[in-house]
């Protein structure tokens, strides 16, 4: 099973027939033994390892490293949006013009780098940095035309669904299969397609198209939204997990990196919906 992440899923995870994971590995039959396609797993009879550990392999502190460092760089530019680009009646359609600009940009960043062999950290940087300066830019509109608290909220919020899927996915409540990959790809798939012809609409009639992303639906399609990046936050982990048990390469630690950028963004995005949503209600 390859990975949900477009930047994963031209690399080498795959899942054997078992559901577990290996790096550039053939699946097949491998007896009772679920890591017996990995040479670096240890020996059941003997509990040492049947090959020789290899160096330069990805490691948590990796990933831990890299992801801090995309988020860093996120961060830092929002910041710096939300600071150069104030959200006015005067300077409106020259903010948002700049942040969907850049969430252009970020998006084709994205699309260069699944069809890369090997990861970019230049190029990964570089959607971090043309991502925070789209979320800088609705952020700002969100808390000038809405509320201060809403980005804190949505802030809060996304931290929360971090920290409670880890802690799921740890415990073992959480378990990635084939099955739970299906039903979260379909269910993304059809959420993709509601909302584009949301969009559609809305270019068409004007407003917010059918309401998908306002007032009541626009809370449960929210909520949705939540509910698919939580998903892929599992598959993200899922596929962290499988890496480094089987000894991928420690460049691929960037690409862990991006993709856990990619669904809180994701996540956060959502979370700023609802949370104005509810706060233009009050």
């Amino acid at each position: 099973m390859r990975s949900s992440n477009p930047v994963f899923s031209r690399r080498g995870f795959s899942r054997d027939n078992g559901g577990y994971a290996g790096f550039d590995a053939q699946p097949q039959q491998a007896g009772t033994n679920p890591y017996a396609t990995n040479p670096y797993a240890a020996d059941p009879t003997t509990g040492m390892p049947q090959a020789p550990a290899r160096a330069n392999v990805m490691t948590m502190d990796d990933v831990v490293s890299r992801t801090a460092m995309t988020l860093g760089t996120l961060i830092v530019t929002a910041t710096l949006a939300w600071v150069a680009l104030p959200v006015d009646p005067d300077n409106l359609g020259v903010s948002y013009g700049i942040g969907i600009g850049a969430a252009l940009v970020a998006f084709v960043l994205v699309i260069i780098q699944s069809f890369k062999r090997k990861p970019s950290p230049g190029l990964i940087l570089a959607y971090a940095a043309f991502e925070g300066v789209f979320l800088g830019v609705i952020s700002a509109a969100v808390s000038t035309y809405i509320g201060p608290g809403v980005v804190m909220q949505a802030v809060m919020g996304t931290m929360c669904v971090f920290a409670a899927v880890l802690f799921a996915y740890k415990m073992r409540w959480i378990r990635v299969t084939r099955r739970f990959y299906g039903f979260v790809m379909a269910a993304t798939l059809g959420f993709i397609l509601l909302m584009l012809v949301n969009t559609l609409f809305a270019f068409i009639g004007g407003g917010d198209g059918l309401g998908f992303r306002s007032g009541g639906l626009g809370l449960l399609f929210g909520a949705i939204g939540v509910i698919l990046g939580a998903c892929f936050l599992a598959l993200d982990f899922k596929q962290v997990e499988d890496g480094i048990a089987y000894g991928a390469p420690r460049e691929e630690a960037w690409l862990a990196a991006f993709a856990l950028t990619m669904t809180l963004v994701w996540i956060y995005v959502e979370m700023l919906r609802i949370f104005a949503i509810l706060s233009g209600d009050d």
